[in-house]
Parts: C-alpha cells; structure tokens; sequence
C-alpha cells in the first residue's frame, strides 16, 4: 500500500492523501514561467485513459503534477514526493523539461528503487539509445502515440510488478536484464479519437481552482492528429503519422460547450494545420455557436494551415462576424528558394502570401509571420533580405532559431548540411550556430538581431513606427532593429546596461519573454529607447515631419497594452472603466491614427497642426499573457478619438 495524494492538478502534495490500491504519477512542465498554469492535455489524456478502463480504474489511482516553466527542481521534488512515492512515475517529455525530468527520475529511484519511470513524448520517442544512456533511471520510452501503449503498460505492471511483461506491449523500448536495449513492435495509429476518453469530459483536467476560475492561460485542444508535409525541421508529421485523424464533431462542441460555460477567454489548437479540413469549419460554426450562448471564448488561435483556402477565407469570416479574435499566421520560414527547396517546402504555396495579405488587410484583420533563421541555403544577406521584403507588408514577424530536432531529416542529415550545434543551458534542444552556408560567427550576430526582432516585432513593442520609419526615413525594418541595437550597445546608462546584458547568446523564447517583461517593469528604459527613436531615426525624418515623429513614440506608448501586476497600483493615466482600462485624455498635435493610415511614400509635404485628444481603451490581463505573442495581441489599447480642431489658432 502507498499512501498518495489524489487527483493534484497545480502541485502534488496540497490536498490530503488516500490509501491507494497502485498509484501513478503523471508529470508535465511548461515551458517558461507565466504567471498562469498551462493544461496538461498530454498528461490528462493518460489519466482519462486509465479512469475510463473498467478494469483499471478501481486499482489505480492517477495523479496529473502540472509544474510552471520555472519551478525550481528542489520545489517539484517537494511536491512530487512528500506526501509519497507513487508505484509508476510517468513523465510526458519534450525538450526543455527532458533536463528536469532525468533528475527527478533520479531521485525517485533512490526513494523507490522498485518503481517504474517511464518517459514518453515526441522529444524521446524513437531515441531509447540516447535516453537509457544519459538516464539510466528510465526504465521504458514510449513509441509514438502514447494512450494504447500507457493503458496496456500499466496493465503489465499490475499483473505482474515484480517482472512485468514489457515485451508483449507494443510501441515502447526497454531494457532487458542484460542492459540492452529492446523495442517492441510499433503500435498502429488510433484510427477513432474517440476512443481517447476527453479529459475535459471525464473531469481528468478539472476546468476551475479552489475559487471556481478557469486557472489556465488558455484552453489548449486537439480537433485532428497527423500531417500531409514533411518538412526538414519537423517532426509533426512523423509523430503522429501523415494522414490526418479527427476526433467527432459532437464531442468537440461539447467541449467548446463546456469551455463557454466556464467563461474561457481563448482556445488553442494544437492541430498542424487548421483550416485545412472541412471538420475545421464545423468546429467553428459550433465555436459561433457556444459564442452566442456564453459570450464565451473570445478568441480561437490556432496553428493554421500552410496553404491558404477557400475555405479558410470561410472560416476567417465566420470568426469576424461573430467577434472572435484570432491571429492569422504566414508560416513561411524563410523567402530564401534554396533553403526552402532543402526543408522541403517548396512545394508548398507559402510564399504566394502578397493576395493573403491584400485580402486580410480589406477585412480589417492583422495576421503575422513566421520565420526561422539558421536553415541551410540561407545567409544573413538573403534572409534578412527576405524580412525586409515580408516586413513592408507584414512587420510582425517572429523570428525562430533554427533547432535539429529528433527523428526529423534535418538531424539524419547533419553532416551533409554541416550542422555546427550547441545544447541549451536548461533544455535538451540542439540550436543551429553553423551550417555550410552560414558560419558561427554570422550565426552569432543574427542571433542578437533575432533577440531584438522577437522583442519588437513578434511581440509588438514597436507596432506603429515601422511604417513612419521606411517611408520618411529610408530605413526598412531590420535597418531600424540595428539602428537600436548600435545604440544599445554604446549606451552608459545603467538600464540600458543592463537590458543589453540580458541579451542570451541564443534567442531562445524564455530568454524573449524575459526581456519583454523587463521593457514593461523598467519605464526608464522606455525612455531611453525613445530618445533613441528621436537622435537616430525621427532625426532623419523631412524637417516638416519631425514634430509628428516625436509625438509619435507618445502615441506608440499610450497603445500598448497596460501592464499591471495583481498587487501593483493603477499605471499612472489610467482607471478602471468595467473590465476594461480607460486612460486620461491625451492632448496631440496631429491626428495620429489618422496620419498613419493615409502616409504613403507619396507624402512630402508634412502634416497640419490639427490638435487632436484621445482616450486609450485597453482590455485588462496583459500582465498574464504578455509571455505569449499570440494571446497578448488581444490586449493592445485603442485610441478613441474625444475632441478635434481641423485648424491652429490665430
């Protein structure tokens, strides 16, 4: 007998234990530290899997340990084991928690050398080698999909704990009593989702805290598993197989159902690409629809698909005429034809995005880009110009380093494409510093760049100069980045130092919301920034547009979402009006918004002095979401326009 904590969502050891015929303890870990949980799908799954088996769920106890990206190992060893040391440790892997998890691992067999550590997930599935070699704590690698396999594993255990069966289960590798390594035959693909009990459903991932809230930072969703492509940098399509699987409609609208009900903001998918399938438009007519019940979720994101269909211009339409919000994405990668001839995707029609945009733009919609530097065919010249050329038309750009990531061709081809590597300090990811067409020192560079392009761009500090910045100073977008970042770098104020020493030497997203938090919590550096804006760009702006470009930065700040903390004090300028921030009147001397829609490169004449106030109207939780670009889009402020003079005085 093993006496566990039952059912701990948030930690493992704060609700009172229960006597437990066999336990297990399922663990996953975020990927940076956010404010809010993340749902444990993966791991929520596996406990529905084992609670909805007849026989199983009266003899096993299944506990969900959810930890926050930056929990302390110290800390989830405390939660994990206080309380008591469950029969099965499961952990549900991807690259920056493989670290972690190998050290917990460790631990656990020193407190229960008898138990079963299992790891499974995209980062160790097929890599048994690797894993038994660097944790030797591990005793089994789950293949593939993982729900089959954890059903019947932890049916071996129970029939047998003492020397279970592993070799008649399919889709994991393990060790044998010599110390090789074993693989049994893989699993084949769950053909009907449905038979995945929901964990939604099934209450394995309860919906609401202590105090009734939905505690996570979204809801996070499958509709399908699968996809058509096989490009050089991922592993999706491998992982869960090409053809494309869907779970039943009537059971996704009774989760969206239940979602409404719980007043969730945004639902996530994590489908490879949504808007592909004619199911993804019934899934939003029923969104549209549990939307009109509710007034809940607000916002749909979604990986989207990589070609753009008539059908997915159906479902942007049906998003916008019932208020959902969403982020519209241009996966590209890259604009550079060699390198998207060597990942694989110049086959796709991605970079046919100019109509895309044309058309997004009309309907009053933003959408965003991304792309990955390090792949092999680019240098920094046809990258950068590549992002010059997608940033006059789209400047929200999130720039991704290059990873080699397990099982994809990139990594069994590494040696052709002369991959120089480095593993991160806290992750398990390989970072790209080199390859054949780009050498370290330029990889080095570009990462410094891409740290800065993640801040501004992808995150939107800077949403409204860019377009001010080419049209009257020449500059384009990557131009304006280096123009701050020389700037930084000759800076002696002691914020700017210290802003510059936080730059990591990979720009890897924890270190990017890191430095984003820091340029809302450290108002002198804002101020620095701007007088940057003003000697470095405004400065060679035409003289008649020069007061214009200086009010603009004000303009630039008083529409960025307003950061507040839950113990901090109301930003100075602003109240509450509802739900939502309202800020004082703000006198300017031009119409601003106005301004900016109509310059073109037409424009030399400069603007009148036209005095004009605004009211900046934002909604409020950006505090929570500022980690996540996608999420914290939803929160920048409008500008409403209070009072207006068409001419000067006098």
């Amino acid at each position: 007998m093993i006496t566990l904590v039952a059912n701990p969502i948030r930690t493992c050891t704060e609700t009172e234990g229960q006597v437990c015929v066999f336990s297990v303890s399922i663990v996953q870990q975020s990927a940076w530290d956010i404010p809010m949980d993340s749902v444990p799908l993966a791991a929520g799954y596996l406990k529905a899997v084992i609670e909805q088996d007849g026989e199983l769920a009266t003899q096993v106890d299944v506990a969900i340990c959810n930890f926050r990206g930056g929990m302390t190992l110290p800390e989830m060893g405390r939660r994990l084991f206080t309380t008591g040391v469950p029969d099965v440790l499961a952990f549900s892997v991807v690259g920056w928690n493989y670290r972690n998890f190998t050290c917990l691992a460790e631990t656990y067999k020193q407190l229960r050398p008898d138990g079963l550590v299992i790891f499974g997930g995209n980062h160790v599935s097929y890599q048994a080698q690797k894993v038994f070699r660097e944790a030797p704590s591990v005793d089994v690698v789950i293949n593939g999909e993982g729900e089959r396999t954890f059903r019947e594993l932890v049916s071996a255990v129970l029939a047998a704990p003492k020397e279970p069966d592993f070799a008649s289960v399919h889709g994991l590798s393990y060790l044998d009593v010599d110390g090789t390594v074993q693989t049994t035959p893989d699993r084949e693909r769950i053909e009907d989702l449905d038979e995945i009990p929901s964990p939604f459903l099934t209450g394995a991932i309860p919906l609401t805290d202590d105090a009734g809230r939905f505690p996570y930072e979204f809801a996070l969703l499958e509709t399908n598993r699968g996809c058509p492509y096989k490009c050089s940098f991922c592993y999706w399509g491998g992982a869960v197989g090409q053809r494309v699987r869907s779970f039943s409609r009537e059971r996704l609208a009774a989760e969206l159902d239940l979602f409404g009900f719980h007043q969730v903001e945004t639902v996530f998918l994590c489908d490879a690409n949504f808007g592909m399938l004619e199911a993804d438009e019934e899934f939003v007519e029923d969104l549209a629809r549990v939307r009109q019940r509710y007034g809940y979720p607000a916002s749909l994101e979604a990986n989207w698909a990589k070609n753009k269909s008539a059908r997915f211009h159906r479902i942007v339409k049906e998003l916008q005429a019932h208020g959902l919000k969403s982020s519209f994405t241009l996966a590209l990668q890259t604009l550079t034809e060699d390198a998207l001839s060597q990942m694989r995707r110049r086959n796709m029609k991605v970079n046919q995005w100019e109509d895309l945009v044309d058309w997004l733009e009309a309907e009053g919609l933003d959408c965003f880009a991304e792309l990955i530097w390090g792949a092999p065919g680019d240098t920094p010249a046809s990258f950068l110009e590549g992002y010059d050329r997608l940033a006059e038309r789209v400047p929200r750009i999130a720039v991704y380093p290059l990873l080699l990531l397990p099982n994809t061709d990139y990594i069994q081809q590494r040696e052709l494409h002369g991959f120089t590597t480095l593993r991160g300090q806290h992750d398990d990811f390989e970072y790209v510093l080199a390859n054949r067409s780009s050498p370290l020192h330029e990889h080095l560079q570009m990462q410094r760049f891409m740290y800065l392009a993640r801040l501004l761009g992808e995150n939107q500090y800077f949403k409204r100069l860019w377009k001010p910045a080419r049209l009257l100073a020449g500059l384009s977008q990557s131009q304006v980045i280096y123009s701050l970042l020389g700037w930084l770098e000759t800076s002696h104020h002691p914020t700017v130092a210290a802003f510059l020493d936080s730059f990591p030497v990979i720009a890897e997203s924890p270190a990017v919301a890191a430095g984003h938090r820091m340029l809302y919590t450290r108002p002198e550096l804002d101020i620095e920034i701007q007088r940057w804006w003003g000697e470095a760009v405004v400065s060679a702006f035409p003289e008649q547009w020069q007061d214009f470009g200086t009010e603009l930065y004000i303009f630039e700040r008083w529409c960025r979402p307003v950061y507040q903390g839950p113990e901090d004090p109301l930003p100075a300028g602003w109240s509450l009006d509802d739900d939502q921030y309202l800020s004082d009147p703000v006198p300017f001397s031009f119409p601003m918004e106005e301004l900016l829609e109509q310059l073109t490169a037409a424009h030399t004449h400069g603007p009148r002095w036209s005095p004009v106030t605004y009211r900046f109207r934002s909604t409020r939780g950006f505090y929570y979401h500022l980690d996540n670009h996608e999420t914290g889009a939803h929160y920048f402020a409008h500008p409403e326009l209070v009072s207006f003079s068409e001419h000067a005085p006098g």
